[in-house]
């Protein structure tokens, strides 16, 4: 059953994320032939509910609407400030979020789906949800949100998660993954689908958060080896392997080993394929080259062996990669 939808409201609340829940839930489609949700905004405290943007939402303090919700989509919000400079919710800074904890708490008891997008999950983490839970959040604050609660089992590499009935996305544009996830999950494909088309977005994206965070690759500011760091990354596709590195540098394999990760913190080997994913990246960005000429062209030799590294830093295929972050069509 997907019919009453609530959404309540934190101060300094994220728009975007409020809209994803507002265009999925809250859009009559009936024209269509797609159901319509008794679709409501309340405020999860009583003070005044304001955007993170300077403008205030007036909606009702009415936590009695959550009693016989379906579902409860916590949006992302803020109460505080991290060191770097964004918001996240759930703080409870001046503000007292247990009326709504005990909502959230019942709600899941009678076996209602509770949602959260993006930092949203940090309320549900205060009110005990996620404790025994997988879940995830954006990717800048799953660090914190395992932190804090430290009987969650934090995921910061994948688009949502569903644990039983209780539901986390990760940042921003993944709380419309999510959204369309429970409609399929409850009305199916076909309803799903529909909203999606409306939206003009995929009712599915393939991967996860990790494809969108930016990973660099270790730096070395040594006189020793940085010479020989700027040579690997225009040589990406020449023969690297220890003993050749080494020979370069003038030194034995194995202190050429043990220095390389004393001044980069990772291996040479993973430091080079991590590199190679990374110039793989771009090739698949900005050309039309097939997957299999890129894996030759930065050295992993075969497309197998790129999809494996890819798979592994990036939580995603090459050819996923490239549908999603193409700049113009590929020609086929």
């Amino acid at each position: 059953m997907l019919t009453k939808v609530a959404v309540p409201l934190l101060p300094l609340t994220e728009a975007f994320e409020l809209g994803v829940a507002c265009e999925v839930f809250g859009f009559d489609r009936s024209d269509e032939g797609l159901p319509v949700y008794d679709f409501s905004l309340i405020a999860a405290v009583s003070d005044p509910i304001r955007t993170r943007f300077g403008y205030d939402i007036e909606v009702p303090y009415d936590l009695d609407r959550l009693d016989d919700a379906d579902l409860i989509v916590v949006s992302a919000g803020g109460t505080a400030t991290t060191p770097d400079g964004s918001y996240v919710c759930g703080t409870g800074d001046g503000y007292d979020l247990e009326p709504l904890a005990e909502k959230l708490r019942a709600a899941v008891a009678r076996g209602a789906r509770v949602a959260s997008l993006c930092t949203g999950a940090f309320v549900l983490g205060a009110a005990g949800l996620l404790d025994g839970r997988r879940c995830t959040t954006h990717w800048r604050h799953a660090a914190r949100l395992a932190e804090r609660f430290p009987a969650a089992t934090v995921d910061s590499n994948v688009l949502y998660v569903q644990d039983d009935n209780v539901y986390t996305s990760a940042g921003t544009a993944a709380g419309i993954d999510l959204c369309l996830h429970i409609v399929r999950s409850a009305q199916g494909s076909a309803v799903a689908n529909g909203i999606a088309r409306r939206m003009v977005v995929p009712p599915h994206r393939d991967g996860g958060q990790a494809q969108y965070v930016a990973v660099p690759v270790p730096e070395c500011d040594s006189d020793t080896l940085a010479p020989l760091i700027d040579w690997i990354a225009e040589n990406l596709r020449e023969d690297l392997t220890v003993d050749v590195l080494a020979a370069r540098v003038s030194m034995s394999p194995r202190t050429f080993a043990r220095r390389f990760q004393a001044e980069t913190g990772t291996t040479p080997a993973r430091w080079i394929s991590d590199q190679r994913v990374l110039e793989a990246q771009r090739l698949l960005e900005s050309t039309d080259l097939s997957v299999e000429a890129v894996a030759d062209s930065v050295g992993f030799g075969s497309a197998a062996v790129l999809r494996q590294h890819f798979l592994r830093l990036r939580r995603t295929t090459p050819q996923s990669y490239r549908r999603t972050f193409r700049a113009a069509p590929v020609s086929v």
